[in-house]
């Protein structure tokens, strides 16, 4: 870490936000202006609307996630947690991975720490629950489902194999339906390798509470994709919950009960809980309350995007809704990005701050290879697609929002490969143990016991052994 009298900006998170901000500042700063800073327990930002196609095999984990440090290369990029800020101060301490905590002290601040799963006590969901928000998460469900076909092929146990190949997803939003539909899709074309799996001897389960799915893209899109994923073999279950999955027994509050062997939990996220310790103030649900210049209420150094901030929806209000709030989608985050940047700037010169304001486009969900729904916002004109051309638009507007121009080249490469190959369907479950098949080789083996004397027995050779 370099010291500087320069004013330092402190980003606090690298995700969508971070990265973004982080870069905004760095191409409009002037020389020597700034120091900026962003510390992220992760050296990596993951594009997370790429992550069902990461569970599915479709894109190679490493191409969904950008390098901090390539990226940001005029930046301070520090590998660990900010734990508190002082505001009276302006120093923040930082938590690295190793070693002692330290205090940084900064000029400005932006808060992008992002969201984390939003769970609840269901007894049995810590042990056995698998979370979709990180690309660690992704390609360890890709892993744990073809080890689950791996053992139902292999097994002669009818409730051992009936358990691996019961497949459970709670929430039916934009990450719970592309991941279950991703995620058939690739157990589809697994069970063509499995001489005793078929596609009819799994059982996929999608739950939400709410009574429809992907909201996102409106009822009637929500519908047919409700629809098609019945068509394709998928138990949707609305208006239920789950109320425990002890040892991968799901019980669900409309009565049903199943055994499961994947628990994938997709219900929805809330703000990175670490923002109670910031001093800063929040809203009801615990996002940081901001202005619509994303400047957090009552500073005039502290920004917020993303979703971790509640924005206030400009569009929305204006049409006449008064509590109108941006919703936490990349969307909005890409845009709110590039005006915290510009804003942050315009503090440090002496200029006004510019509002964001951002009319909704629109939104687009893939549920597996060639099918997809999107809706597309033209002015008062919506435009409703479903199949192979929404599949299309999906893949079309992600490919473009994936940040870095070498990111894009990787995704385009990893889906123009597989419109040409198979499927990839090998497990590398042994990948999240590396050291295991090592540490068994290497470990010291027990002590031997000798043989009995002759006219002596067993125990007598182990006492002296042991003496």
């Amino acid at each position: 870490m370099s010291t500087t009298e320069r004013p330092r900006i402190l980003v606090v998170g690298g995700g969508y936000v971070g990265l973004y901000a982080a870069r905004r500042i760095l191409k409009k700063m002037r020389f020597g202006e700034a120091t900026v800073t962003v510390v992220d327990p992760r050296s990596y930002m993951t594009y997370q609307p790429f992550l069902p196609e990461a569970a599915g095999g479709n894109i190679s984990p490493r191409h969904v996630v950008v390098p901090l440090r390539r990226v940001l290369r005029k930046a301070e990029v520090l590998t660990g947690r900010v734990t508190t800020i002082d505001q009276d101060r302006k120093v923040a301490t930082v938590a690295p991975l190793v070693g002692e905590a330290y205090e940084l002290p900064f000029d400005y601040l932006v808060v992008a720490l992002g969201a984390v799963s939003r769970t609840f006590p269901i007894p049995g969901l810590a042990e056995q629950g698998i979370g979709m928000k990180g690309v660690e998460e992704a390609i360890g469900l890709r892993n744990h489902v073809l080890a689950q076909l791996d053992k139902a092929d292999s097994t002669t146990d009818e409730e051992i194999r009936r358990k691996a190949l019961t497949f459970v997803f709670v929430g039916g939003g934009f990450a719970g339906a592309e991941t279950i539909g991703e995620v058939e899709d690739m157990a589809r074309d697994a069970a063509k390798y499995y001489k005793n799996v078929s596609r009819e001897d799994m059982r996929f389960i999608l739950v939400d509470a709410a009574d429809k799915i992907l909201p996102e893209v409106g009822p009637k899109l929500g519908q047919y994709g409700k629809q098609h994923l019945e068509s394709r073999g998928v138990e949707v279950h609305l208006s239920t919950s789950m109320d425990s999955c002890v040892d991968g027994h799901v019980v669900l509050k409309n009565g049903l009960e199943v055994e499961a062997g994947t628990i994938v939990w997709t219900a929805g996220v809330k703000p990175n809980p670490v923002l109670s310790r910031y001093g800063l103030p929040l809203g009801p649900r615990g996002h940081v309350d901001c202005a619509p210049t994303l400047q957090v209420q009552g500073t005039d150094y502290i920004w917020a995007a993303g979703d971790n901030a509640q924005v206030p929806d400009l569009v929305g209000r204006a049409a006449g809704n008064p509590n109108a709030w941006c919703p936490p989608n990349a969307q909005h985050a890409l845009r709110q990005a590039k005006v915290l940047g510009d804003n942050v700037l315009s503090a440090m010169r002496g200029f006004p701050q510019k509002d964001y304001k951002h009319a909704n486009k629109g939104a687009v969900a893939g549920l597996g290879l060639h099918k997809g729904v999107a809706m597309i916002v033209m002015g008062k004109m919506k435009i409703k697609l479903k199949g192979r051309l929404a599949w299309y638009m999906h893949r079309g507007y992600h490919g473009m929002a994936m940040p870095t121009f070498n990111r894009k080249i990787r995704v385009l490469a990893d889906w123009t490969l597989g419109a040409l190959t198979k499927r990839e369907v090998v497990s590398l479950g042994a990948m999240e143990h590396p050291r295991e098949e090592f540490y068994e080789a290497a470990k010291p083996a027990p002590a031997a016991v000798p043989a009995a004397a002759p006219g002596g027995t067993a125990e007598k050779v182990e006492e002296k052994a042991k003496a």
